[in-house]
């Protein structure tokens, strides 16, 4: 609520109103914000002048803006942060992806050297066996 009312020139005025349309009985002094330190000085509500209601009505949507503009700007940062949680979330999981890739690669490498290698071991028992069978029956020769 606006009150006007006659004040001589040598006295100091002081203006109060709130942001929203209730009715408060706070002093007059708190319910005057002068200045938002989270804001940029270039972006500081200017003070209104005292004897314009329109000059007034500016000042208190510019306080309005600048309320809404630091709730975006603590959203952002918000965001910003849960953006970074998923950075590092996708990273750990494309880490993740690559070992179980290489582990899978690494398997099929050393699945193909085992299966070479039975083989192997199965003509190396077969050529033993031929040996044997070879020296058996000189020894039953001579």
């Amino acid at each position: 609520m606006i009150t006007t009312a006659r004040v001589p020139a040598d006295k100091p005025v002081r203006i109060a109103f709130s942001l929203n349309d209730s009715t408060d009985d706070t002093p007059p002094e708190n319910n005057f914000p002068l200045a938002f330190p989270e804001l940029e000085q270039q972006l500081q509500p200017l003070p209104p002048c005292h004897d314009s209601k329109e000059s007034i009505e500016v000042f208190k949507q510019h306080c309005q803006i600048a309320e809404e503009y630091h709730e975006v700007k603590k959203e952002i940062a918000l965001l910003e942060e849960r953006k970074k949680e998923l950075i590092a979330r996708l990273e750990q999981a494309e880490k993740e992806s690559m070992d179980a890739a290489q582990l899978a690669k690494e398997y099929a490498e050393l699945t193909e050297e085992n299966r070479t290698l039975k083989l192997a071991q199965a003509q190396c028992a077969e050529q033993l066996e031929k040996l044997r069978i070879q020296y058996q029956k000189r020894q039953g020769s001579s």
